[in-house]
């Protein structure tokens, strides 16, 4: 971790998504290409509680592109299960926000654990900027108190 960037407390969400069958294979093993739909789902879950609706980041000209996943897989999902997305924050944003992920089925296993990295972005030029300060604000609001 940089140390341009200051650790916070926690700000944890968890977004509950169904597995659907079209997600898996032949076995009902939902497909490793799903998981980072399943971290999208609940990054969008989390700005929303924060928020800061997605679209309407877009709309004001913020785009927030993908620059790394981790993923790393502990137990197959499957087939009708009910998965725990939990979503966390452990540093203020710059230029990227990370989102670190833990997925746990009905049963309370821990399946996946994961990361992802994105870079804010100026629709209109292209470019990385600083997190804007409505979002900023909205996460510095969050932050437990104790």
């Amino acid at each position: 971790m940089s140390k341009n960037y200051k650790e916070i407390k926690p700000i944890s969400t968890t977004s509950t998504i169904e597995v659907r069958y079209a997600e898996t294979d032949q076995m009902g093993v939902v497909h490793h290409a799903v998981y980072p739909i399943y971290f999208e789902q609940a990054r969008v879950d989390w700005l929303r509680i924060m928020g800061m609706h997605y679209q309407r980041m877009e709309d004001s000209g913020v785009m927030l592109p993908l620059n790394k996943l981790t993923i790393d897989y502990k137990k197959p999902a499957k087939f009708g299960d009910i998965l725990m997305v939990k979503t966390g924050l452990y540093q203020l944003p710059s230029a990227t926000i990370t989102f670190d992920y833990e997925i746990r089925n009905q049963y309370e296993e821990l399946l996946t654990l994961g990361q992802t990295v994105l870079v804010f972005v100026k629709q209109s030029t292209g470019r990385p900027m600083r997190c804007p300060d409505e979002i900023m604000n909205l996460i510095e609001n969050a932050i437990p108190k104790d």
